[in-house]
């Protein structure tokens, strides 16, 4: 039996803002993201059943659920790559049902694929500068990537296939921050890293939520360290949200946890 999807939805509230190391600071938008009763799949196939979700601008929020539950449907569902069965999807106060994929990314939702999808025969420079748009006064530059992760500055001329599990994710995090985006969708980027590379990637995330006032839709595995860093979760199960609530409550409860994701959460 599933829990109902929850009765009201997050209104937009205003983003905060910083400047440290020159980081760009994104506009106010009046809703980063915005899902009513969205029932989509693949094809004739449903795999996300009723899912309403509201990020304001700025917000975070960790999707948690075992394998197959619709999570990465979810963020394909934003992305636009799956079929839209019912419901609506808007971002920022508009729309975007009806758009193609590459306008949806024009608009501002940047992803980081759990694949990377790095080009393995173009060095990190160019990794990041052949997904880069014109340049724009406050916009993101490789320089501003490399101030964010500072070992991708020293790794600028390697090649793709040379970087280690850990370099190229945050090349991956960097080259969907040179779209410009207002809202960043992260599918399982912790998988594979090793602890010190695990604490680096997660530090960056919080710097892009709290000095550029970033929107970061989460999915993950790893729940415990999910869910100490989003103060908000939404748990899936078959398609639907079985919890959508503070992590902390979670957190709090491992038997509640492992009864919703089916571990005790490592």
């Amino acid at each position: 039996m599933h829990a109902a999807t929850p009765a009201s939805l997050r209104q937009a509230s205003a983003s905060r803002r910083g400047d440290v190391l020159c980081l760009p600071v994104m506009p106010v938008k009046p809703d980063s993201l915005l899902l009513r009763d969205v029932s989509a799949g693949y094809g004739e196939t449903v795999v996300l059943d009723g899912v309403s979700l509201a990020l304001e601008q700025g917000a975070t929020v960790s999707i948690l659920g075992r394998n197959g539950v619709g999570k990465t449907t979810l963020l394909a569902s934003v992305l636009g790559h799956t079929t839209l069965h019912a419901g609506d999807i808007a971002f920022a106060g508009r729309s975007i049902t009806g758009l193609r994929a590459f306008r949806r990314a024009r608009l501002g939702i940047g992803y980081v694929p759990q694949e990377r999808e790095i080009f393995p025969s173009l060095d990190v420079e160019e990794n990041l500068t052949v997904a880069s748009r014109r340049p724009r006064r406050g916009g993101w530059t490789a320089d501003r990537v490399y101030a964010l992760f500072p070992r991708l500055a020293e790794r600028r001329h390697s090649m793709g296939n040379q970087l280690s599990g850990g370099e190229q994710q945050m090349l991956a995090v960097g080259r969907a921050l040179m779209l410009n985006p207002s809202l960043l969708l992260l599918d399982e980027p912790l998988e594979g890293l090793a602890p010190v590379t695990v604490d680096r990637l997660l530090d960056a995330l919080r710097r892009l939520r709290s000095e550029v006032g970033l929107a970061i839709v989460l999915v993950e595995q790893h729940a415990r360290l999910a869910l100490e860093f989003s103060p908000r979760a939404v748990v899936l199960n078959r398609g639907r949200i079985v919890y959508d609530g503070a992590s902390g409550a979670l957190l709090n409860d491992s038997e509640r946890l492992a009864s919703l994701i089916g571990v005790s959460g490592a």
